[in-house]
């Protein structure tokens, strides 16, 4: 609470302060009033002067009331998506796996040339016995190729046995380039594409329901939840659904009103399983499943749903989009969105 010290007096002339002067915005005393420095002034009762300023005053409030609910709920939400979504360890812990599997396939690399290395040092150590076995032999024939006729032809049998032991084919002395550096870049991309999937739908923090949890990676979720939309083109997505009691999954339009049942009354296509209740773009599913494949073609207006596991189709609906379309899923069971590979 501030607390305003009492100054009713006028510090000039320690009179009571009466009047309100217009032109200076100030309270004066009635000699003050009289004075030369207030000739010309226009003057009002200081109860007549509080009312009219209060009024104001309470009207300069309404804007500032109303910007500081404003940042108020910013704020709130600004610190339940710190809480939830905790973006910046889920940044760090994806970079690490991929800086991780870069140094896993750097050290491989390494490893593999310092074998290459050390079987090529050890070449080299029987090149150098080669090398003085065959200095000696090539020294024994040119000797003997020096002595007598007699003597050389009957050493010739053993000579050319030692000849053809000596002309044996070199092995290979390279180091096999290609296998390490051709396409490195490429090569390593295509073994990282095994660690990462690319999943058809990521899933919005910002338009989760409170009671929403959604899994680090953005992929799974309990209860309700939609991602980005699409305008056109053909989209397909699998949703893992094994082990739910009951699920919706489906699409819906961005301005489809996400509150209550009423949500489903209209712009929803879906199937669903052991829902309460249903409404009339609900499609009843009674088999258990272990997924669900979404497959939209915006541009035709068709919704189809299928099992991907035994390649049945369950439902296709029929409409004309002219809304963005967004993914649905309901559920109080964990759902999972599947790269399609799966």
């Amino acid at each position: 609470m501030i607390l305003f010290v009492s100054c009713e007096l006028c510090s000039l002339h320690r009179e009571k302060l009466d009047f309100f002067c217009l032109e200076d915005k100030q309270p004066v005393c009635l000699v003050c009033r009289d004075s030369q420095e207030h000739i010309n002034h226009t003057f009002r009762p200081i109860g007549e002067a509080v009312s009219s300023y209060k009024e104001e005053l309470i009207t300069a409030l309404k804007p500032l009331r109303q910007k500081l609910k404003c940042c108020e709920y910013i704020q709130g939400t600004c610190v339940h998506t710190v809480k939830h979504i905790k973006v910046r360890k889920q940044n760090q812990e994806s970079f690490e796996k991929l800086h991780q599997f870069l140094r896993d396939e750097e050290e491989a690399t390494i490893t593999a040339l310092r074998e290459e290395e050390e079987q090529k040092k050890q070449m080299i150590e029987k090149l150098n016995r080669d090398i003085s076995a065959l200095s000696h032999s090539i020294k024994y024939m040119e000797e003997m190729m020096k002595a007598s006729d007699v003597c050389f032809l009957k050493e010739f049998p053993d000579s050319m046995e030692r000849v053809q032991i000596s002309s044996q084919p070199d092995p290979q002395t390279l180091i096999d380039v290609p296998r390490y550096l051709g396409n490195l870049p490429f090569r390593v991309w295509k073994k990282m594409q095994d660690i990462v999937q690319n999943t058809p739908v990521i899933l919005d923090p910002n338009t989760a329901h409170p009671d929403l949890v959604l899994s680090d990676d953005l992929t799974s979720v309990e209860y309700r939840i939609h991602c980005g939309g699409f305008n056109s083109g053909t989209h397909c997505w699998d949703v893992k659904v094994k082990g739910c009691l009951w699920w919706s999954v489906g699409v819906t339009t961005a301005s489809n009103q996400r509150k209550g049942r009423d949500f489903f009354n209209a712009d929803v296509w879906s199937v669903q399983c052991r829902l309460p209740e249903k409404s009339m773009n609900e499609f009843p599913v009674e088999q258990c499943l272990d997924r669900v494949r979404v497959y939209l073609d915006y541009d035709r207006g068709t919704v189809s749903f299928s099992d991907p596991v035994t390649n049945t189709h369950l439902h296709t609906f029929t409409t004309t989009f002219t809304d963005t379309v967004l993914p649905f899923f309901h559920s109080r069971y964990p759902l999972r969105i599947l790269p399609l590979n799966s």
